[in-house]
C-alpha cells in the first residue's frame, strides 16, 4: 500500500507567532518537505495546483521537476490537476516531459477544483465544469495514447493529425486518478476508463465518500476491469500528532482554529468527531485511519495533509518524523494482514506497467 502526504501549499500566518512566510520561503519549504518524506520512508508527495491567494503552487510540474532530480524513489504526484481550466494538449506535454525527467516516478489527480473564480481567469464557464472535464479528459488520454489525432469538441479549437510531444516514457501514459468530493460523474469516468478514484474525505462526514465509492466501485465492475473490491481507491486525511495526545491538541488548536480550510467554523473536536481528522497520539491516527478500510474497503492510497495552516517547517519536519517512524510501518503490517486474496496491494505505477507490458511481449 503506498502512504504519502499532499500540500494544498498555502501561505498562512502562523498563530502563535505572527509570522507569515514569503511565497519563496513557502516554495522552498514544500521542496524540503517532499524529500524529507522520502527520507522517513513514504511513497508519495503530492502537491495541489491553485491560482490564487494564499496559494503558491501554479505550476505543479515545474515543482516537481525540480523535486525529481533530487530524489530517488519517491512517486511525483498531483493532489489535483485542473483538467477543466488547462489546455488538455498542454497537460499532455507536460507531465509527459516530468515522466521522462523523473524515470516514471509520476502519476496525477484530474480534479476541477474548489475555487469558482478560477474559471473566468482562464477563459472558461464554471457552469460547464463537468462537460469541460470529461471532454478534456477524453481528448487527454487520447493524446497519450495515440500519434496523428484529429479531433474536435466543443471548448477548444479543432485538432488536424496533432502529435503530442514527447510521447510518454515507454509509451506508457501515467497513471491517471480522478479526484471528487461531491460529483458522481466523476466517479462514473472514473471507472469507465478502469482508472483509480481519489475520494479526498477531508471536510464532510464519511456517509457521503461511502456512497461516492461505492458507486465507483460498481461501475468499475460493471465496465469489466474487476471484482468491485479489486477497484483503485485513495484516500486523504489530516494529522496533527504528539507522543501525549493532549500535547497534539494543545498545540494544534491555535492553527485549527485559523486554517485557511477549515478555520473560524466547527470546533476542532466536531471536526475531528465527524470527519478524518485526527489530533493525538501515534496510535490514535493508526485505529482512525485502519477503520478507513470498513467503511470505503481495501484501497491502496493513503495520502495525509500535514504541511497546512501556518505549522512551521520544523514542526511539519517532526510530523513527517513520526509518521514515517510510528505509524507507517504498523498501518503497512495492518492492512496488508487484512487485504483479501485478489485486491491489489498498489495502484499501478509505470514500473508495474513496463513489466506487465514485457511479459505481454515475451508471451
Amino acid at each position: 500500500m503506498q502512504f504519502g502526504i499532499f500540500s494544498v501549499g498555502d501561505v498562512t500566518t502562523d498563530p502563535t507567532t505572527g509570522v507569515t512566510p514569503t511565497e519563496h520561503e513557502r516554495i522552498r519549504s514544500m521542496v524540503t518537505i517532499a524529500k524529507h518524506a522520502e527520507d522517513v520512508g513514504l511513497d508519495v508527495f503530492a502537491t495541489g495546483e491553485h491560482h490564487n491567494p494564499p496559494f503558491v503552487p501554479s505550476s505543479p510540474t515545474t515543482m516537481l521537476g525540480y523535486i525529481a532530480a533530487q530524489t530517488e524513489k519517491l512517486i511525483l504526484s498531483t493532489s489535483t490537476t485542473l483538467i477543466t481550466i488547462n489546455d488538455p494538449v498542454k497537460i499532455a506535454e507536460d507531465y509527459a516531459m516530468l515522466q521522462h525527467l523523473a524515470e516514471g516516478r509520476v502519476d496525477l489527480i484530474m480534479g476541477r477544483g474548489n475555487t469558482g473564480p478560477v474559471y473566468p481567469w482562464f477563459g472558461q464557464d464554471i457552469r460547464q465544469g463537468i462537460p469541460l472535464a470529461l471532454e478534456n479528459y477524453q481528448l487527454l488520454r487520447r493524446l497519450w495514447t495515440e500519434e496523428n489525432v484529429s479531433w474536435q469538441g466543443n471548448f477548444r479549437t479543432p485538432l488536424d493529425g496533432f502529435t503530442s510531444t514527447p510521447r510518454p516514457l515507454d509509451d506508457i501514459p501515467p497513471f491517471v486518478w480522478h479526484g471528487s468530493i461531491r460529483s458522481p460523474e466523476i466517479a462514473e469516468i472514473a471507472a469507465y476508463h478502469g482508472d483509480g478514484f481519489f475520494a479526498n474525505n477531508i471536510f464532510w462526514p464519511k456517509e457521503h465518500y461511502i456512497q461516492l465509492i461505492d458507486l465507483y466501485r460498481q461501475r468499475y465492475e460493471h465496465y469489466g476491469h474487476g471484482r468491485a473490491d479489486q477497484a483503485i481507491v485513495g484516500l486523504g486525511g489530516q494529522v496533527f500528532m504528539r507522543k501525549n495526545s493532549q500535547d497534539a491538541v494543545n498545540e494544534f488548536r491555535p492553527y485549527f482554529d485559523n486554517a485557511p480550510v477549515y478555520g473560524h467554523g466547527p470546533t476542532m473536536e466536531e471536526f475531528t468527531e465527524q470527519t478524518p481528522l485526527t489530533v493525538g497520539s501515534p496510535q490514535q491516527v493508526i485505529e482512525k485511519t485502519l477503520a478507513f478500510a470498513d467503511f470505503f474497503g481495501d484501497y491502496q492510497r493513503q495520502l495525509f495533509l500535514m504541511d497546512h495552516a501556518g505549522l512551521p517547517l520544523k514542526t511539519v519536519l517532526e510530523q513527517l518524523d513520526i509518521l514515517g517512524e510510528d505509524v507507517v510501518p504498523v498501518l503497512r503490517k495492518e492492512f496488508a494482514a487484512r487485504r483479501p486474496e485478489g485486491v491489489p496491494e498498489n495502484p499501478p505505477t509505470h514500473a508495474s506497467a513496463l513489466a506487465e507490458k514485457h511479459s505481454r511481449v515475451a508471451v
